[in-house]
């Protein structure tokens, strides 16, 4: 497609979202890619009056960055902090959150010059811009700095003597501040504020860990439970928590299960917005004479990932500064890479106004995109979510969002991060060629009007509660006190970590040891992370976390940074590093995994005649085996090369049901439908079980098969994605009655006809949700309930051996990766391919895959 000759005078020539959107549709003669536009209308903002309490030096600060008054919300949120009440405010994207919490914790800075302020958040960029803000009201005596994993040693031992307004982030606070208390003492012992910002972004597992870290804060900052510890003797009150979340469900619930504190919500939105266009685009069909291989039996469409890069070069040659969210990193730099090629054949150098933004970055160069963005000189960047939390992206006219980001949630964070300053902006959602894209495009119902999903943690889970307690110990001995800080089961957990010999009981309470500190790693990446360094000249390129390197930097792979192209020579797991050279060849390639789950021991189990229901361990085993070189202009295969990468076994806790042919064709399914059947119903009940285990949908894995061998019939498997199991599935096998259902329900009243992302579709489906048999679903959990007897639907089923928690604490439950087919270098276009059908299918494969969370940007 033939880009614009010239750039227009862009957002200031006066075209609107709706004329732009025209020109991207005009480029199409034969069908109009546009399947639904929704207007999301603009709305006047409610100011109120500055708080009294407010110095007047600040609101001269604050109305010198443009802020004359606080709106009406963050106003109200501000006098409950400063009250010293607990406080989630919960509104839209570019709603002013920020101003919520600077408000009180800034007047306290400087009415008491002693007070000092915590702010965490869940990346390394979303610190560094509100450093940028904090630093950019030049208040005396406030002395804010960031300290990460990229904060210079140098800086550090001035950041805990001298700075009162500390921004960080949940693994910061994990690794180095609290085990390091001791030279902290000072701060935490004056900690008035603690700030956690974009807080909906803990959920699951990773939730439940930063949970844990926040009573850990509480415990060493003079919260109830504190230590007996003499640097803290003096501690004065504890801190108030003030929370930022997007629109969720419940956010006081879930802001309270995370702090263990009651919360007070703020939910009411009265910042002025500007109008959002939404289109719904769906790229073309491919030519027939274009398809290759099975594409020559069926049309194919488009590449969401070129149609995405058009769509970016054609913003950008309107002038319009535009942010595509990709869901891989690797798709973030082929969508800069294609974006840029089109624009210099359009206009030599305009290429150099396009970049791509994504985690693996040095931080130098993550600042200077940043700064480049926000000060005009980057027209385009193609990131992954890494930029979705709530940086502040002012004068960004259009966001393009490839694929659908699977929630609700992120859908609405990414759209939001265009019109901040309170313009008229355009979103594009533009569709992979797959069935829940092309779902979701067709029924615009499904994405618009629709409540955004609760954050859901369990604090309580063992598999968390334990290591957790573990690193508390090892910060200072445990007290009676401390245990009921850390809630439900801790003291159940304490008992376990005494007889494994990880804690020794004393009168004044638990203490550690052991000399090393416990290892646990709250987001569980898959290993320590992997440099990529040019081998002729030994500069570090970048890093990639261990959990994508088999698929990313294996040998022989293409690995692009910042436009470059590089072909990887080796890859050394053993010492962490990937030698790379530089070149451009004219394929790409693209990794190929094989997964499979054998059934380890059966913990308990039903015999209901044809169905049976079973509790145990699995081991759940992925190999990258070869990888495929494909021509980069039509995607033909060019060979499939093999490789000699070590597999990765999970050991974790499962439940199954298993059903015999037998009975499901007396149920009208028939054998060529059993494998659609088991596939939906298995989507369906991971999707339902977090009614049941307060867990979150990425916390756990599905796989289901016409034959397992092991069970030598129809099976359907949903497993704990962590090692060692998270609890989840014993829950589900105590509930399972009710667990199936909700399920089966859930099927049968959805309005839908074949099914859809309510009833029986995934957002992270590794076979592209196919094949699927919404009615063939509700037969089948028709015959489980039918048999299943009511009495295995309680909490402790007689004959259940619970899992407690590890008994070597320090192995913590880590999770693999998540969105494997994206992160291996397949891009979301590529997802779709799975076994076949004869096989066990390896669907919603694990835990905290999501990249709904950044946490490769983060530490």
């Amino acid at each position: 497609m033939k880009r614009a000759a010239t750039v227009s005078a862009g957002p200031g020539s006066g075209r609107s979202p709706a004329e732009l959107l025209g020109r991207l549709r005009a480029r199409h003669h034969d069908a109009d890619p546009v399947t639904h536009v929704e207007r999301v209308p603009a709305r006047a903002g409610e100011p109120a009056p500055w708080p009294t309490w407010a110095p007047q030096e600040l609101r001269a600060a604050l109305a010198g960055r443009g802020v004359v008054a606080p709106w009406r919300h963050q106003a109200e949120a501000a006098e409950l902090a400063y009250a010293g009440r607990h406080v989630v405010v919960a509104t839209g994207t570019a709603s002013g959150k920020s101003l919520a919490y600077q408000l009180p914790a800034l007047a306290t800075l400087l009415a008491d010059p002693r007070a000092t302020v915590l702010y965490l958040a869940p990346t390394k960029a979303l610190a560094a811009d509100q450093l940028r803000a904090v630093a950019g009201l030049e208040l005396d005596g406030v002395r804010p700095a960031c300290y990460d994993g990229d904060t210079p040693r140098a800086e550090r031992e001035w950041i805990r003597k001298h700075s009162r307004f500390v921004l960080t982030n949940p693994d910061m606070l994990h690794h180095g501040i609290l085990p390091g208390h001791a030279n902290w003492s000072g701060f935490l012992r004056r900690l008035t504020y603690v700030v956690i910002d974009e807080c909906h972004t803990y959920r699951g597992v990773f939730g439940s860990h930063v949970a844990h870290v926040l009573r850990r804060l509480r415990r060493l900052s003079g919260s109830p439970g504190r230590p007996s510890s003499p640097a803290l003797a003096s501690s004065r009150k504890a801190p108030v928590f003030v929370l930022a979340s997007a629109t969720s469900g419940d956010p006081a619930t879930a802001a309270g299960r995370l702090t263990g504190l009651p919360v007070a919500a703020v939910t009411e939105d009265t910042s002025p917005r500007g109008g959002v266009t939404f289109a719904l685009w769906e790229p073309p069909l491919l030519p027939s004479d274009a398809a290759t291989g099975e594409a020559d039996l069926v049309q194919v469409r488009r590449s969401a990932l070129r149609e995405t890069a058009d769509l970016l070069a054609d913003t950008v040659a309107e002038g319009v500064r535009t942010l595509a969210f990709v869901r891989s990193r690797k798709g973030a730099e082929v969508v800069a890479a294609n974006a840029r090629r089109s624009l210099d054949e359009a206009v030599p150098g305009l290429g150099d106004r396009v970049a791509a933004y994504r985690a693996g970055y040095l931080r130098e160069e993550r600042r200077e995109l940043e700064r480049a963005l926000l000060h005009g000189d980057l027209l385009g960047l193609a990131s992954t979510n890494a930029l979705e939390l709530g940086v502040d992206l002012v004068g960004l006219d259009a966001v393009l969002i490839c694929g659908w980001p699977g929630t609700r949630a992120s859908l609405w964070q990414q759209a939001g991060r265009a019109g901040r300053s309170g313009d008229e902006a355009l979103a594009v959602l533009v569709a992979r060629d797959d069935p829940l894209d092309t779902y979701l495009v067709h029924h615009p119902e499904a994405l618009f009007g629709r409540p955004v999903e609760a954050t859901v943690l369990d604090p309580a889970n063992p598999y968390v509660l334990a290591p957790q307690l573990a690193c508390a110990a090892a910060e200072a001995p445990l007290t009676p006190a401390d245990l009921e800080l850390f809630g439900e089961g801790a003291k159940e957990a304490v008992d376990s970590l005494v007889e494994a010999g990880a804690l020794r009981q004393r009168p004044t309470g638990w203490y550690w040891r052991h000399r090393e500190r416990p290892e646990v790693d709250l987001r569980g990446e898959g290993g320590a992370p992997v440099a990529v360094v040019e081998a002729s000249t030994g500069r570090l390129l970048g890093t990639v976390d261990g959990g994508s390197s088999h698929f990313l930097i294996h040998a022989g792979a293409v690995y692009l940074h910042q436009g470059v192209s590089y072909v990887v020579d080796s890859l050394d797991l053993d010492d962490g590093c990937a030698l790379v050279h530089a070149e451009e060849p004219d394929w790409s390639t693209h990794a190929r995994d094989v997964t499979s789950l054998s059934v380890v021991s059966v913990r308990s189990y039903v015999d209901a005649g044809p169905v049976g229901m079973f509790l145990g361990e699995v081991d759940v085993t992925s190999q990258v085996v070869s990888y495929q070189r494909r021509r980069i202009a039509s995607g033909e295969v060019i060979d499939t090369r093999p490789l000699d990468l070590p597999a990765r076994e999970l050991r974790t806790v499962a439940v199954w049901f298993t059903v015999s042919p037998q009975s499901l064709a007396l149920a009208g399914v028939e054998a060529a439908d059993i494998p659609g059947a088991l596939h939906a119903a298995e989507h369906a009940a991971i999707g339902l079980l977090p009614l049941m285990a307060t867990c979150d949908r990425w916390d756990i894995g599905g796989l289901s098969t016409a034959l397992h061998p092991d069970t030598e019939a129809p099976t359907v498997f949903v497993y704990d994605g962590h090692p060692g199991g998270a609890g989840f599935a014993e829950r589900a096998y105590g509930t399972a009655a009710s667990w199936l259902r909700a399920t089966r329900d859930a099927i049968a009243e959805c309005g839908c006809e074949s099914g859809c992302p309510s009833c029986v579709q995934s957002p992270k489906c590794g076979n592209g949700n196919n094949p699927l048999s919404k009615p063939d679903a509700v037969r089948v959990l028709d015959v489980v309930l039918a048999n299943l007897p009511p009495a295995t639907d309680a909490d402790a089923p007689s004959g259940v051996v619970r899992a407690g928690p590890s008994s070597t604490p320090t192995d913590e439950p880590a999770s693999t990766r998540a969105e494997q087919p994206a992160e291996a270098g397949l891009t979301p276009d590529d997802a779709s391919g799975g076994p076949e059908p004869a096989l066990p299918r390896q669907d919603d494969r694990t835990a905290a895959r999501s990249t709904a969370h950044p946490a490769a940007d983060a530490g």
